[in-house]
This record gives structure tokens, C-alpha cells and sequence, in this order.
């Protein structure tokens, strides 16, 4: 196919854990008073980005993959989170082909509340920090470090008999596991625990400054033990984590440019109102234990760095990169790109056709091995 340059409208969507008017203020439009949680600029058909003008040719991305026979191996999302996102994880390719084949053998509509598997893929994903101070919790810490704290606890707790029954579990075989498991597990024993170790937050709110504020924002929640058992992480702008399928994870504030794989699959364990499949999670999760999964940039020239999970051993398989450009640049791509500006502006070419885009404006570039980009600011560039 000839190459082409598509201007995209992405679709803002407006999860309860959004900021107001967050993904406005991030691409410099008057912020609204309506929730906004992330913007989708992919061809997931939950919610495809618009082509724009629409009167010719394929009006959204869905359709374009339709008519073009191509597939965008992507999603990717400008994210604004004023509060904290579900405790997830996802699948690999293998578990979510196999889970979707047997909820639909069974007959359960995609919409249904207890559906895990919308759709057949992986969802491995990166997000990349657009300021300061974005915090998520990332990956399992080792055992000897949350049972130092889980120590700690029952000895300020004024009820620690529940805090040293999770210490005795941390303290036996397969002890990450075995924890995280007694803790979804809920019962007498699990909301005991809460209670007790909701006081002894409030209590210490300087060493436990986490779980007191999720204790307020979801009183009652498992997340207020489990976040414990995280590595909590807090990135500087530029600074990226890469979630491959099994990792739990979950975003606590904070602005970022997230991409993934183009599925809507989510395991959730607590923080939510959402389903929560106990069963599946422990199935699909990785209990492995270190240090937040921190993705380093690769400075591919002057003015472009390139997040690629394929530069760690947990993404050799996946075919995207997020490429940030704040200058002039030609960028190869062996598929479909989607470019969304943050800041500046840039003129975009790619063969015979071209098209300037100032900040807030996103486009796709198909049919070319290369995107030659002029201009200063931000651009981000998804390509695979």
C-alpha cells in the first residue's frame, strides 16, 4: 500500500480513579471539570480512535485495520490517575487465548461482570512518567523485606495476633505465595487484620504513609495489607517500568504515557469494584520476588530515546517500542506508528505525504519503512 498520514481523534475515557480535566491539562486544552482517566489511540473496538475528517475512507481505526487488512500491534494511552487503579495483572498470549475460547464456549457475554477475557491477547505493557512523582506499586518485594515490616506492625499494632499469623506464613515455604493467597482469601481472620492494621497506620503515618491512604480511599480493602508485599515506586519524568504478563502491579497518581498490547484482559485483586476471579489471578500471576521491573531508554540519536521491552529478557517476544522525540529525526518502523504530541510542534513526513501537529494532536503513519520528523517538543511515537 502506498504510505499514509492520518490525523486521529483519541477517545478520553473516564474511569472513577481519573483526575478532572487531567488529560486535557496534559495536552494543554482547557481542563474540564469531567473526569478523565485515559485517552485510547489504538483500534480496540471498546473504544477505537476517530479518524479525522471522517467524510472519506474508514472513519476510526477498527475499520481501518478492516479495510486495510492491517493490524495495529498496539494500544497505546495517555494516562491521569488521581487516585489508585485496581491491583492487576495480566495474562500471557497462551492463557488469554485459551481463557477467551472457554468463556465463550460457556457462553458468557463479553459485557458480563465476572468476564475476565474481553478478548484473545496479552496485554504487556509500559508507562512512561510525564512528570515528577508518579507512583505505582510494582512486582513483589522479597519475603525478608515485608516480613521486616509485617515485624514491625505487630509490634505498634494494639491487636497484632492477626499481624503474626501473617508473619508466621511469611516465615514458610513458598511464603509470597502462601501469603498473598491467605490474604485475598478474606474471612474473619483477613478483616481483623485490616482493622488492626489500619490503626497501626494511622497510628505511624510517616513509616506507613501507603496503606493509610489506601485505608482511606478503599477502607476495608486487601490492598491495604498487599501493597506491603510491593515494591512502591516513584519515577522521575522520563523514567519507565515494563509489566510483563504475571506481574502485579497497580498505578497510584500521576500522569504517564502507558503502551500495550491491544487487549483489554485484567486479572484484578483488590482496590476495585470490579470483578475479582481469585483463582485465575494466582493462575496468571508471577510470585517472583526483587526490585520494580524499571525499563531504561535507548538513546537512538540526538533526539530520540526508545523504550523497547524487547531490550529485556521478559519482552523479547513483543513487537512494539515507545520512541520520544524532541527534535528533527527519522524514525524507522517496520509497521503502523501512532504519534500523539505533548508539547511543540512537528512537521511529519512519511513518502509522498506530510502534515504538521502541535500538541494535543495525534496521527497514524502506515506504509512506510520511515518517519521523517521535524520540530521541537514532545512527540511520542508508538511503533512496532
Amino acid at each position: 500500500m502506498s504510505s499514509q498520514l492520518l490525523r486521529l481523534e483519541g477517545v478520553i475515557r473516564g474511569y472513577d480513579w481519573g483526575s478532572r480535566g487531567g488529560i486535557s491539562r496534559a495536552l494543554g486544552d482547557d481542563a474540564t471539570d469531567a473526569v478523565e482517566a485515559e485517552l485510547w489511540l489504538g483500534a480496540h473496538p471498546s473504544a477505537p480512535a476517530r479518524i479525522i475528517p471522517a467524510s472519506v475512507g474508514p472513519s476510526d481505526l477498527a475499520e481501518w485495520e478492516r479495510q486495510t487488512g492491517q493490524s495495529i500491534p498496539f494500544l497505546l494511552k495517555l494516562l491521569s490517575a488521581r487516585s489508585p487503579l485496581s491491583l492487576q495483572a495480566h495474562p500471557t498470549t497462551e492463557q488469554a487465548a485459551a481463557g477467551y475460547a472457554a468463556e465463550e464456549a460457556a457462553g458468557i457475554t463479553r459485557s458480563a461482570r465476572e468476564r475476565n477475557y474481553k478478548d484473545p491477547f496479552a496485554k504487556p505493557e509500559l508507562i512512561v512518567a510525564l512528570e515528577d512523582g508518579f507512583e505505582a506499586l510494582c512486582g513483589f518485594r522479597e519475603a525478608a523485606e515485608t516480613l521486616a515490616t509485617v515485624r514491625h506492625l505487630a509490634e505498634v499494632s494494639p491487636d497484632p495476633a492477626p499481624i503474626r499469623e501473617w508473619e508466621h506464613i511469611l516465615r514458610g515455604n513458598d511464603a509470597v505465595r502462601s501469603a498473598f493467597s491467605w490474604l485475598l482469601g478474606g474471612g474473619r481472620a483477613i478483616d481483623r487484620l485490616l482493622t488492626t492494621l489500619t490503626l497501626a497506620a494511622a497510628a505511624d503515618p510517616l513509616r506507613f504513609e501507603l496503606p493509610n491512604r489506601i485505608a482511606h480511599q478503599y477502607p476495608g480493602d486487601v490492598g491495604i495489607a498487599i501493597c506491603l508485599m510491593l515494591n512502591h515506586v516513584v519515577l522521575a519524568a522520563g523514567e519507565a517500568l515494563w509489566l510483563p504478563a504475571g506481574n502485579i502491579h497497580a498505578y497510584l497518581s500521576g500522569t504517564g504515557m502507558e503502551l500495550m498490547g491491544p487487549s483489554d484482559n485484567v486479572l484484578r485483586g483488590g482496590m476495585t469494584s470490579k470483578h475479582v476471579d481469585l483463582p485465575e489471578l494466582l493462575r496468571v500471576l508471577d510470585f517472583s520476588t526483587g526490585p520494580s521491573s524499571k525499563l531504561v531508554p535507548e538513546r537512538r540519536s540526538d533526539h530520540a530515546v526508545e523504550y523497547r521491552p524487547a531490550s529485556v529478557p521478559t519482552g523479547q517476544n513483543v513487537r512494539f517500542a515507545l520512541v520520544k522525540v524532541d527534535g528533527d529525526v527519522v524514525v524507522p518502523t517496520e509497521g503502523p506508528a501512532v504519534g500523539l504530541v505533548t508539547r511543540g510542534e512537528f512537521f511529519v513526513s512519511a513518502g509522498a505525504v506530510a502534515g504538521t501537529f502541535i500538541r494535543g494532536s495525534a496521527f497514524i503513519v502506515a506504509g512506510t519503512k520511515a518517519i521523517d520528523v521535524q520540530g521541537e517538543g514532545d512527540l511520542y511515537l508508538a511503533v512496532s
